[in-house]
């Protein structure tokens, strides 16, 4: 319970009393999804009522920017400055690590914003896909944690200190409950594996661009994976 507990003080700007060691948490990043599922259910909750589909999708991504306290966001932005610099891998590293705001970070944060905004309001069923897009955004965030070697101490290089290979496992099986919800069963799978293609290609830029993650990178994922699944849910 401790975990969770760090979890939440970690992923979220709810109060939840007096702070938690956060290696509690740094021990079982497979835990990620967790937090997806109380920031996805939380916003889901708000949304079911609202029957205007565009009300409910901006209504529904500004509950799960707000309870993660655009930490995630803030990563996002960044990988965008320095996904958009020029020059040598060091240029690009300063330019995502600096306190400055760019137009990367500009160009970045309003196309996620917007794929994610129009994939949720063309929805089928709009609460169910906000908690699918948030809970699989954390998939990612723990599968990254995993598998991305980091280049700078920093958050992700602690958590990724303490990560093993099979974190992979217990992470996707806490996707599983999704299958409950009234989305086809396929629609899931396809989604489960679109977020391990992200990981993928997220990975790989990292590599090359960066010489490996930190905490910005794995932040961004979790707004592109969002994005990405509430688009394809759309289009499914």
């Amino acid at each position: 319970m401790r975990s969770i507990i760090a979890l939440l003080q970690f992923c979220t700007s709810l109060p939840l009393g007096r702070p938690v060691e956060f290696e509690q948490f740094a021990r079982r990043s497979y835990l990620y999804p967790l937090a997806g599922y109380v920031i996805g259910g939380i916003a889901a909750g708000t949304v079911c009522w609202i029957e205007s589909p565009a009300v409910g999708a901006a209504v529904a991504l500004a509950v799960v920017l707000i309870l993660s306290g655009c930490n995630h966001f803030d990563g996002l932005l960044d990988f965008g400055d320095g996904l958009m610099a020029h020059g040598s891998r060091e240029k690009r590293v300063a330019a995502m690590t600096d306190r400055t705001t760019g137009a990367g970070a500009l160009a970045a944060g309003i196309i996620v914003t917007l794929i994610a905004f129009t994939g949720l309001m063309d929805a089928t069923h709009l609460p169910a896909a906000i908690l699918t897009a948030e809970v699989l955004a954390k998939v990612a965030m723990s599968y990254l944690t995993t598998l991305g070697a980091p280049f700078r101490e920093g958050i992700h290089s602690y958590l990724h200190g303490f990560a093993r290979p099979w974190f992979l496992i217990p992470a996707t099986l806490l996707a599983l409950p999704l299958f409950l919800l009234p989305v086809p069963a396929m629609n899931i799978a396809f989604m489960l594996a679109t977020t391990a293609v992200i990981v993928a290609v997220m990975l790989l830029l990292s590599r090359n661009l960066f010489g490996g993650v930190n905490g910005d990178v794995v932040g961004a994922t979790n707004e592109i994976t969002r994005a990405g699944v509430l688009l394809l849910l759309a289009l499914l």
